[in-house]
């Protein structure tokens, strides 16, 4: 009886293992991907991004008309008087100038990797690396969307980002075969590990919108349209894609291109674009445009061209740094800002600039434009923290999401 029980065990123990080697070994490592995910994934840059990384894409391009995302930089990082030097104590929790007068955070944060990868050594390094990574998850647990920019010191003289300050041409040097490559590299290699060691509350690894060397049309890099070539410069963002993408296995990126305001046409605009393969949102980066003196047909001629190319070749489209510091015009979110954000098509969202302990981007409390930084804040078309329904999950797109 013994024998043939063990013999109807062994029988049944077969047949189980029979039934999963008929299964692929894809199907039974991992569900197969749905069909709306593999969807939003086919217009990425990154066809292997995580399924919170596709859908945040996904998400984003479906506010096209409805709702502008208002984004600070350095929200929780930084605020007007209460800013903390780089190894002072920690920063106060949840502390955020845009909570203080508005009473909801920001939708987007705005970070930047500079002392992460940026030749910084000391201290300095380590401590801003922690704050950044528990800032960042921070705001992930809380529903918002991380961007990071970089502010890359010249990896030829290891000084300056700005060329004033290190007038050396490096761009040429840091394709494959240049005397920096391996510098380069290297670099990325430590965004690559940051990047994958920023994980949610959820397990998640955490999607982030990486903006790399912004603002090409400009001087004031070493990256500038006056210290490389077209050719060069492109080479050298569709490098930065590849490597972080392919060599080094970063899935969790949305790579946006921005530049600045020194363009009055498509074809001016698009002189340095990397190409779609390499790009997933069109930023724009604007100051000038939105002063006082400037009339407000400027700005929104420029943010139309840029957000036409992105509805036309499925991109995500943003207004990715702008602002006016110190608020010198009491009614300038309202009668600026809103109108430009409210372009058609116009763009998923926007970014204001870090407020410091002297300079602000977004009113104090007390400051004049702080009732009209609310009465923005109400309106219908800007949407702040949570106010809207998850990014990081794919939902139908054919409903209002407020």
């Amino acid at each position: 009886m013994q024998t043939t029980r063990r013999a109807m065990l062994l029988v049944v123990f077969c047949a189980v293992l029979s039934g999963c080697l008929a299964l692929s070994g894809s199907q039974l490592a991992r569900p197969q991907p749905s069909k709306q995910l593999t969807q939003a994934r086919a217009a990425l840059t990154d066809k292997a991004a995580t399924p919170e990384t596709a859908a945040l894409f996904a998400n984003l391009r479906a506010l096209a008309g409805r709702h502008v995302l208002f984004g600070h930089q350095n929200d929780t990082r930084k605020g007007y008087g209460w800013t903390k030097d780089y190894q002072a104590a920690p920063v106060p929790p949840g502390k955020s100038d845009v909570r203080e007068v508005t009473g909801a955070y920001p939708a987007v944060y705005g970070w930047d990797l500079e002392s992460i990868a940026g030749f910084y050594t000391g201290p300095v390094v380590e401590h801003e690396k922690q704050l950044l990574r528990q800032l960042t998850i921070d705001a992930y647990n809380r529903g918002g969307i991380n961007t990071y920019s970089w502010h890359y010191n010249n990896p030829v003289s290891k000084v300056s980002v700005n060329w004033r300050d290190s007038p050396v041409e490096a761009v040429a040097r840091l394709l494959p075969g240049g005397s920096h490559h391996r510098v380069f590299t290297n670099s990325l290699r430590e965004i690559a590990a940051y990047a994958n060691s920023l994980i949610g509350a959820d397990g998640r690894v955490i999607p982030i919108i990486f903006r790399p060397f912004h603002e090409m049309d400009g001087d004031w890099f070493w990256w500038g349209k006056s210290h490389c070539t077209a050719p060069e410069y492109q080479q050298l963002y569709q490098f930065t894609v590849t490597y972080l993408r392919d060599s080094l296995q970063v899935h969790s990126f949305l790579y946006a291109w921005s530049p600045d305001r020194n363009f009055a046409n498509e074809s001016q605009l698009l002189e340095r674009y990397p190409g779609d393969a390499y790009v997933d949102v069109v930023g724009l980066d604007n100051y000038g445009d939105l002063r006082p003196d400037v009339l407000p047909e400027v700005a929104l001629q420029k943010m139309k061209l840029v957000a036409n190319y992105a509805a036309r070749h499925q991109k995500v489209a943003a207004l990715t740094e702008t602002g006016l510091e110190n608020v010198s015009d009491p009614a300038w979110y309202t009668q600026r800002l809103l109108p430009l954000l409210g372009a058609q098509p116009g763009p998923a969202y926007c970014m204001v600039w870090s407020n410091s302990t002297k300079t602000f981007w977004t009113p104090p409390l007390t400051h004049p434009a702080a009732p009209d930084f609310r009465t923005f804040q109400r309106n219908a078309l800007p949407a702040f923290g949570g106010q809207l329904p998850s990014f990081y999950t794919l939902r139908p797109q054919n409903k209002s999401t407020k």
